[in-house]
């Protein structure tokens, strides 16, 4: 579950990419996550790639990063997080999140509001006061006074895990997969905090191999013991390029 960071980063626009978020993240790519849920997941009928590319006019940098392979590394570590945090788009709400606390009552910039929870909701299961109140103000709604808004406006529930992105994760992007780990979740997840967390998280983004001729994409789930990988294919006649940027048997210390 998403902790979150005090720190904001401002991210410059700096990228020979090309890549279209739209056409990457295809109906086959998307359902291919979201299929793999329960039929009975609330999540299943909240959770949409129409929804996703509605948030994605907000933060139109997103999948820009560099060259169009560093593009294909983001959109794919964003999925593998949500994949991870969600369940396959299974969960809106952190299981049992209302009987937690995140009220963080010393940042007096986002005060908490009486009878309010700060709990995980949405993609990036957003949580903390400090987080709620700027993901808010960035996506025009009052994320102190009415957190539910996450878990209530699909649109919504998608701009703020993009802002938290954009915000948090981006700047770190570049480091490697074990950095992005580190961004969302660290705290608690690396260093031995849960080594299978950070295995799980390692295989949803494992194999990634592209093709800039046919774009043609197969979503395979395999189920291993530990961790389900989802591979992206992309058949190219010329060359196939496999993207294993992080060590399949990378450290629990989420190393960079």
């Amino acid at each position: 579950m998403q902790r979150g960071s005090l720190l904001f980063y401002a991210y410059a626009h700096h990228t020979s990419s090309s890549v279209s978020v739209a056409d990457a993240v295809t109906p086959d790519f998307f359902n291919g996550i979201i299929n793999q849920a329960p039929g009975n997941c609330a999540g299943k009928n909240f959770y949409s790639r129409d929804t996703f590319l509605s948030a994605l006019n907000s933060y139109s940098d997103f999948g820009k990063i560099g060259s169009n392979d560093d593009s294909k590394r983001e959109i794919a570590a964003f999925f593998a997080h949500v994949t991870h945090e969600t369940g396959h788009f299974c969960y809106i709400e952190e299981i049992d999140g209302a009987s937690k606390d995140y009220c963080d009552e010393t940042n007096t910039q986002y005060p908490c509001v009486a009878g309010k929870n700060y709990f995980g909701r949405g993609p990036l299961q957003l949580t903390w006061n400090y987080n709620y109140g700027p993901a808010g103000q960035s996506n025009n709604f009052d994320g102190l006074s009415a957190p539910e808004t996450v878990a209530n406006d699909p649109v919504v529930s998608f701009k703020t895990a993009l802002w938290f992105w954009m915000n948090n994760v981006r700047p770190v992007v570049n480091q490697g997969f074990g950095a992005t780990i580190r961004a969302i979740n660290g705290a608690i997840e690396c260093n031995g905090g849960n080594s299978g967390a950070v295995q799980a998280r390692i295989g949803y983004s494992q194999i990634i191999v592209t093709s800039l001729v046919f774009h043609l994409e197969i979503i395979l789930v395999v189920r291993d013991s530990a961790v389900l990988l989802i591979l992206l294919f992309v058949f190219d006649f010329s060359r196939t390029r496999a993207y294993t940027n992080y060590s399949p048997k990378a450290s629990p210390t989420c190393p960079f």
